[in-house]
């Protein structure tokens, strides 16, 4: 029993490539390799989401220790005693007030040295006292310092601190400064009393410091947000202005503290959103790419484990594939060879499976193939050389009918000497379309041919034109297919010629040009249209049943013979003339096949 199945084992195609596929399981390697690969990338996501919204909620908390010191500054500069008996005043220019606001500065110049974080510190009151943190400074005009924004806006808060967004502060002559302003007012002791607004100015290097160092990411980055909307730090807020660059302003002001993702042209950016206990927003920026940053490390145990069982699994699979496509792999090389045209190759296949008997078959088809091609081969060649004589025979009567109605009109109007001369020149004509059965001629002899026809021509049209013929000399014995210039002529005649009220010409030039030659016939008769051009063209390269030989036969029969890269070609225009170029490439002179 083990001999018979030894025996039959890997005889069938069907059993090895069986085999080939039961192999491929290994395949789901890859499929487990893609879920750890997914897996990990959400689980990096997730981490890197967190890791933000721990960042962002750290710099909230340290932007709101911030602001709340700034406050508490602020509440203990109102709290000096110095600065309410100042305000108290009723003549902030007498000599007690000039040493009540030296104290007052010298006590404001004492916070701003222990703080890096504070620009300036000023008291504006309303009974027209001004101290700050500076020596003998220029301030602006006290009418314009109680119209800033700072100042309003703490007179109408009743006590409350106000909180500006970043801002150009302008206090002092030729100063200006970007800043964060706190202003708090004083209210006064008791009704009718004067008020102040006490202002802190809180340098912006040092939030700008507290966001950038802040690293979301390889291109994330956090921003602030006031209670309006306006942008209180943007690290590209250059761009921002400039419309370069946009954020979601409306959907941030809309949401509540979260994370959430939205799509903007270039790619995924996902808003994390804290709000600060004054109304600020903080926010980071991170793109959906950059959390994947570290995921081929997470990933690379499970993906080189998975890309050894899928090597293992591929090697396996290449060495069946070998062992079962190599027969087929030689068949695939034979067939090749009779792509090319070798119809004596034979497939040697050993054995009794598939392949062999695929061999067997393929070996009697290319037989089979063989000699129906023989057979197309001289069908074909049969079939040229009966085409070409049918279409020349086509031509000849055609000449002759139209020379013959000619020599019978002027024998009826008695020109005998026009009548010789014609009948002269017909028979030269009818010797030389004969040409001893010969489909190639020299050059020569057609020119001869076209010659008489023209003298013929000319008499039967009683000059009505004139003719020169300008073929270069080495041409002469070079061959062309016979009785190919002839309908060309009678072309430039009949529709160039015939209905122009003058004498017109027809001009005949040869010429080699790169293996080529190129004769034209051409004429200054009426010309065609565009339209008409067109229709000549088509009309040449379509068979026009009942309408005698025309150029289409004389173009078909050079394509016929030469290729298809050969033949007649038009060029026209109205009351200028028409020109027809023949081109057929180069052929052995008779002298040089005899010397071959």
């Amino acid at each position: 029993m083990r001999h018979v199945l030894r025996s039959f084992q890997f005889k069938s195609i069907h059993t090895k490539f069986a085999l080939a596929f039961s192999c491929l399981i290994l395949c789901t390697t890859v499929i487990l390799s893609f879920s750890a690969y997914r897996l990990s990338t959400v689980a990096v996501t997730d981490a890197s989401l967190t890791y933000t919204n721990q960042l962002i909620e750290q710099v909230n908390k340290n932007i709101q220790t911030y602001i709340g010191n700034m406050e508490s500054i602020s509440t203990l500069s109102l709290s000096n005693t110095d600065l309410k008996q100042y305000l108290s005043l009723k003549n902030p220019q007498e000599a007690e007030a000039q040493q009540l606001e030296r104290q007052i500065s010298g006590y404001f110049s004492t916070i701003v040295a222990s703080r890096n974080d504070i620009a300036s510190i000023m008291f504006v009151g309303s009974n027209g006292a001004i101290a700050s943190d500076r020596v003998a400074p220029q301030f602006k005009p006290y009418a314009e310092l109680i119209s800033q924004e700072w100042y309003t806006k703490a007179s109408r808060s009743k006590g409350d601190v106000v909180i500006s967004s970043s801002h150009v502060q302008h206090l002092y002559q030729d100063e200006y400064k970007w800043v964060v302003s706190i202003s708090k007012m004083m209210p006064s002791p008791a009704p009718g009393a004067a008020s102040g607004v006490l202002l802190v100015d809180l340098n912006f290097n040092l939030i700008n410091d507290l966001c950038n160092q802040i690293q979301l990411g390889q291109r994330g980055y956090v921003f602030i947000l006031d209670q309006s909307g306006d942008l209180i730090y943007h690290p590209q807020q250059q761009l921002l202005y400039s419309g370069l660059k946009s954020e979601d302003i409306r959907a941030l002001m809309q949401a509540k503290d979260s994370t959430f993702e939205t799509l903007t042209s270039d790619e995924n950016k996902i808003y994390t959103v804290r709000t600060t206990s004054f109304g600020w927003k903080i926010i980071g920026v991170t793109y959906a790419g950059d959390l994947s940053g570290n995921k081929k490390e997470m990933q690379l145990t499970s993906a080189m484990w998975g890309g050894i069982a899928l090597i293992i699994g591929l090697a396996i699979s290449v060495w069946l594939s070998i062992t079962l496509t190599k027969p087929i792999k030689q068949l695939e090389v034979h067939m090749k060879q009779v792509e090319k045209g070798n119809f004596d190759i034979r497939v040697d296949v050993e054995g009794a499976n598939e392949i062999s008997k695929l061999s067997r078959t393929f070996n009697l088809m290319i037989s089979k193939i063989k000699e129906l091609m023989s057979q197309t081969v001289l069908d074909q060649e049969v079939k040229r050389i009966s085409e070409l004589k049918a279409l020349q025979a086509q031509i000849q009567p055609h000449f002759l009918y139209n020379t013959l109605d000619s020599i019978i009109w002027m024998a009826e109007m008695g020109k005998v000497d026009d009548v010789v001369t014609m009948t002269s020149a017909l028979s030269k004509l009818l010797r030389s379309s004969i040409s001893k059965g010969e489909e190639l001629i020299p050059i020569s002899v057609e020119l001869a041919h076209i010659e008489n026809y023209l003298t013929i021509q000319n008499i039967r049209y009683r000059n009505k034109f004139t003719y020169t013929i300008e073929v270069e000399a080495d041409l002469l014995e070079d061959r062309i297919l016979k009785i190919v210039l002839q309908p060309l002529v009678e072309n430039a005649i009949y529709h160039g010629m015939k209905h122009l009220p003058e004498s017109g010409h027809i001009r005949i030039t040869g010429r080699k040009r790169d293996g080529v030659i190129e004769l034209k016939v051409m004429d200054n008769g009426v010309g065609m249209s565009e339209e008409q051009l067109k229709s000549l063209r088509l009309k040449t390269h379509q068979a026009q049943s009942g309408k005698g030989f025309g150029l289409h036969n004389v173009n078909h029969r050079i394509q016929l013979y030469f290729g298809e890269l050969y033949g007649l070609q038009f060029e026209s225009e109205l009351e200028e003339g028409t020109t027809i170029t023949i081109t057929i490439p180069v052929m052995p002179t008779i002298s040089e096949q005899s010397e071959s």
